[in-house]
């Protein structure tokens, strides 16, 4: 059996990789530039946020489409339209005169990464062999893993030396590489079969549900967790929660076919797949803001303190998916759950007199744990589905993994915000303490779950009957 992959696929998947890596670069890249926007477009900061929160909206939205796309449309064609509209999105910011502009070029790049991130994926699940799928996906890994901790460190620095509009400039000649290599290596065909119809029954209906949870928590974060507004949102979530699983039950159209959720094993791998991102992504959230308020770093040292973690950590995924492909799945996923458990509940401890020092020791130790998972749960999970599902599974994963980011950063965000609240003090920094301590103490028992997960599949799927039922 030969297991070599050509240079063909490699190029291949390096060019889409590379265009998702870009999209998720600016997307964190700006977050350091809202002080600055807010003075130069003459918006505040409320309405700037939603430069990343409309975008990491959309791109969700656009991942849950990718199952029918996947199947409709040929690899090289998807391609060449992400990376259009993330040039043509480039440009528009670039020369943006005001906020609605230049959130018109962040959507178009959202559509981009929604697209890139599946299609990369699709790629290695499509043309690499299964015995090394899990150093693929690990490789495949640091893009979405790198990509956030290194857009405050790029985007700080370019602002500082520059302005905001040179962090586009920076990746246009990237694009127009990365395209041209794309159109000589990508190849393949669609796999979808006979007349395929649309579901936007479906579309509608999750981009309206992934807003709601965020609004729910955001009243939280304005009114607190007791609050008439919080718990109205929270009924009226569940209710349309509820009305879609019956939607989706009854409706001959399928967006993504959950059905896949029956598989036992899958479920908890999603689970793992999606807290890993959620607690990653939220830890690039809180820590800077835990730095610039308690100890007064400026934008680019809070930055600079996750870059050793986040380069160790982009080491480690290939480790861990070669792992995978010799041992399987339960010896990385344990040194992922115990290591981000270990690095959350440190965090915890610690929480009243971090230090520069400490946190970068400590978020070092949580990306090592992080790599050693993310991939490992992807690769676990593709493997529980039959070829014809492969789309499935990747749509739900990218669209949960998305998601979780989204989430990850709302949530935290909002427990610092009611914490303010409930304190009945404007100390911010003294607010700032309290609301991180319960979010490292809130990742600490989402790790925790992580963790256990994995034992169960072990002890339930692997040792007893050596096979996944």
């Amino acid at each position: 059996m030969n297991d070599s992959v050509s240079t063909r696929v490699k190029l291949s998947i390096l060019a889409v990789g590379l265009l998702s890596f870009t999209g998720i670069l600016i997307e964190t890249s700006m977050n350091v530039t809202f002080p600055t926007l807010v003075q130069q477009l003459h918006v505040d900061l409320a309405t700037v946020q939603w430069l990343t929160t409309g975008y990491l909206l959309l791109t969700t939205i656009v991942m849950s489409t990718t199952a029918y796309i996947l199947k409709k449309f040929d690899p090289l064609k998807i391609f060449i339209f992400a990376a259009s509209l993330c040039f043509v999105g480039s440009i528009v910011c670039l020369s943006a005169p005001n906020f609605a502009v230049l959130m018109i070029g962040r959507l178009l790049q959202a559509v981009s990464t929604g697209l890139s991130t599946p299609l990369m994926f699709n790629l290695i699940f499509e043309e690499i062999p299964d015995s090394k799928l899990g150093l693929y996906t690990g490789l495949a890994g640091i893009v979405i893993s790198l990509a956030p901790a290194l857009g405050p460190t790029y985007g700080g620095i370019v602002n500082r030396i520059w302005s905001w509009r040179e962090i586009f400039v920076g990746v246009i000649p990237l694009i127009i590489i990365l395209f041209l290599l794309g159109w000589w290596t990508i190849q393949g065909k669609a796999r979808g079969t006979g007349k395929m119809s649309f579901d936007y029954g479906s579309v509608v209906g999750l981009a309206i549900i992934f807003s709601m949870i965020l609004f729910t928590f955001d009243q939280a974060g304005a009114h607190g967790w007791l609050s008439i507004r919080f718990l109205v949102w929270i009924i009226l979530s569940l209710i349309l929660i509820g009305l879609f699983v019956w939607y989706s039950q009854h409706s001959s159209r399928r967006l993504i076919d959950f059905s896949i959720l029956k598989l036992p094993v899958l479920r908890l791998r999603l689970f793992s797949y999606f807290s890993l991102q959620f607690i990653n992504i939220g830890l690039s959230f809180v820590l800077p803001v835990f730095a610039q308020t308690v100890l007064k770093l400026n934008s680019a040292q809070a930055g600079l303190m996750l870059l050793p973690g986040s380069l160790l950590g982009a080491a480690i995924g290939p480790v861990a998916g070669y792992m995978y492909d010799r041992k399987g799945a339960t010896l990385p996923l344990l040194c992922s759950g115990g290591l981000i458990t270990l690095g959350s509940a440190l965090f915890w401890i610690r929480s009243d007199g971090l230090n520069l020092i400490e946190i970068t020791l400590i978020y070092l130790l949580v990306r090592i744990g992080f790599s050693f998972g993310f991939g490992v749960a992807l690769s676990d999970g593709s493997m529980q589905v039959q070829d014809s599902n492969k789309s499935d599974q990747n749509s739900l994963f990218s669209m949960m993994q998305q998601y979780a980011g989204s989430l990850g950063t709302n949530v935290l965000s909002v427990i610092i915000s009611a914490t303010a609240i409930s304190s009945g003090t404007t100390n911010t920094v003294l607010n700032t303490i309290k609301g991180t301590k319960i979010d490292f103490l809130v990742l600490t028992v989402l790790s925790l779950l992580v963790f256990i997960s994995v034992i169960y599949v072990y002890y339930k799927y692997e040792f007893k009957n050596k096979n996944y039922q």
